[in-house]
């Protein structure tokens, strides 16, 4: 896609969030997405649910659609399979966290929303918004020293992070999970902030 300058003058004049935030907002792509109307039973089967139809960024993934599906699969298991391991609010804080340290305003304002519903700790979450080294408590400190660490340098990531995880109370398919959201995570949060922005909705 060649970019104009009429496109350039509007990416200048963009809405963008100026902090981290838990409010909703929207993503602007620099490729162009699939339009919706234009979508096939194989575009639909990559985003697993229907509804991600209606978002830029999964049609923008899905023009290689297989590799879009097998994203989509991994991180529905990584945060809705919760009949055993972490509960999924620390499986999103871990999420939240590492979006935080890798600067994704975008998946750190999903995620600090979804760790603050399921926890009801609201203003503890906006706390490691606001600063992610926080003092929060024994067990959330854990998750957010392993989850940075992972982000950060990941080979750096070693049995003092396993033990203070342990320490703080996590079993091991707590700890496996916490690796998974924040490993994924720091993946996909590279994916995103390499192909857009995002923007304030329009009021």
């Amino acid at each position: 896609m060649t970019t104009t300058a009429d496109q350039l003058i509007s990416y200048q004049e963009l809405d963008r969030p100026e902090q981290f935030t838990q409010a909703n907002l929207d993503w602007v792509p620099w490729l162009e997405p699939i339009p919706e109307a234009e979508l096939t039973d194989v575009h639909y089967a990559a985003l697993v649910q229907r509804g991600r139809a209606g978002s830029p960024y999964f049609r923008l993934l899905v023009r290689d659609p297989h590799v879009l599906e097998a994203r989509t699969k991994t991180d529905n298991d990584i945060f809705h399979n919760t009949a055993d391991g972490l509960p999924r609010a620390e499986r999103e804080l871990s999420a939240a966290v590492t979006s935080r340290v890798n600067g994704c305003v975008f998946c750190a304002s999903v995620h600090a929303r979804f760790a603050s519903s399921f926890s009801k700790r609201s203003a503890d979450v906006q706390r490691l918004l606001e600063d992610v080294d926080s003092d929060i408590d024994v067990r959330w400190n854990a998750v957010r020293t392993a989850s940075s660490a992972l982000t950060k340098t990941p080979v750096e990531f070693d049995g003092a992070n396993i033990d203070e995880l342990s320490e703080a109370g996590l079993s091991d398919l707590e700890i496996v999970d916490v690796i998974n959201g924040a490993s994924f995570f720091n993946w996909a949060n590279r994916l995103m902030l390499s192909l857009g922005e995002p923007v304030n909705p329009p009021e």
